[in-house]
């Protein structure tokens, strides 16, 4: 496999965790905020059923006792925490999202009657990041096609673009009916042609998010493995080969870790995690070499790293107890 051999080559950090306890919905927003997203006034059907602690979901008497006798069974799993925060998977409210536009409406929105999340207004990376000055791009993989045609969405036979895998399209910021939203859309979220040009051109913004297209994402049930090592691996290629190289720190990470039984378990930090151990490689000039990092880092070590680095306000959801990736770095002498 390429990024294991990009792994032996760099640093390989051994103890980094997801953000939070979740999927891929909720871990991409910790990835660009350290926080939960909330719908308020909720619906029912869309609210969990938990126990009197108000944590552990209910399962009614009904479940088994052991994993070994059978599936788990709850009263509720549903998308919502019963004070309103959204941990499983709810749709965008702007295109392209999963939830088609309503029939003769605005082509640029979702249908509010089938509950997308409603548009999120709490202070993001790309906020702090703005609000300094630093210009930063999300990129992501079939972007354009998946606004041009909605049948690439959720689609196993195409590109298979995943709409829940693009936090800040659920932020009013980016609302594509104003015209400040529409003018953020089009400096901040981008396609992976862009991606590409910008890489062989030098011209890559300071900081770039990078999400690939779900044929290439290395998801368990509808993609594989090494489509996403290959490609990925080619990605790192061209930035190694970009006139940006010398400057440049890549960090390349998972939002959740597969499905797959771990012997690490995560720390006890707060609510919302971190969860389980996910890999993370460090890959730049001022990485260290042939390095494998066990300091205890998550999703939230990146923006961490970002607030250090461009000295930006702190996001609050920042776990002060993670590192924020200084250890995978030669110290300046």
């Amino acid at each position: 496999m390429q990024m294991w051999k990009l792994a032996q080559q760099y640093t390989l950090a051994d103890n980094f965790f997801q953000g939070s306890f979740g999927g891929s919905f909720l871990n991409h927003f910790w990835l660009i905020s350290a926080r939960t997203p909330m719908y308020p006034n909720a619906p029912a059907h869309l609210t969990s059923s938990v126990e009197s602690n108000g944590v552990t979901l209910s399962t009614g008497g009904n479940s088994p006792i052991c994993a070994l006798t059978g599936k788990a069974v709850y009263v509720a799993d549903k998308a919502l925490t019963p004070d309103g925060y959204a941990v499983n998977t709810l749709q965008p409210p702007f295109q392209p999202s999963g939830i088609p536009p309503v029939a003769g409406g605005n082509s640029q929105l979702a249908d509010v009657t089938r509950n997308p999340l409603p548009p999120q207004n709490f202070k993001t990376i790309g906020d702090v990041l703005s609000a300094k000055g630093v210009r930063w791009v999300w990129y992501a993989g079939a972007w354009n096609e998946a606004l041009s045609d909605r049948g690439v969405i959720y689609n196993n036979r195409s590109s298979n673009f995943q709409p829940h895998h693009q936090p800040f399209n659920y932020f009013k910021r980016f609302d594509p009916t104003t015209i400040a939203g529409a003018a953020e859309r089009k400096i901040h979220l981008k396609d992976y042609a862009d991606f590409q040009k910008d890489i062989a051109a030098g011209t890559l913004p300071s900081v770039v998010f990078y999400k690939p297209q779900g044929n290439v994402n290395q998801h368990p049930g509808y993609t594989d493995v090494m489509s996403g090592d290959a490609h990925i691996a080619e990605v790192i290629r061209g930035l190694q080969k970009s006139p940006q190289w010398e400057k440049m720190a890549i960090i390349v990470t998972y939002d959740e870790n597969g499905g797959y039984w771990d012997h690490v378990a995560p720390p006890t930090v707060d609510k919302w995690g971190p969860g389980t151990r996910v890999p993370a490689l460090v890959i730049s000039p001022f990485a260290k070499t042939h390095f494998v990092d066990h300091t205890y880092y998550d999703t939230t070590s990146i923006l961490k790293f970002m607030t250090k680095r461009f000295a930006l306000e702190p996001l609050p959801g920042i776990r002060s107890q993670a590192g924020d990736l200084s250890n995978a770095f030669f110290s300046k002498q």
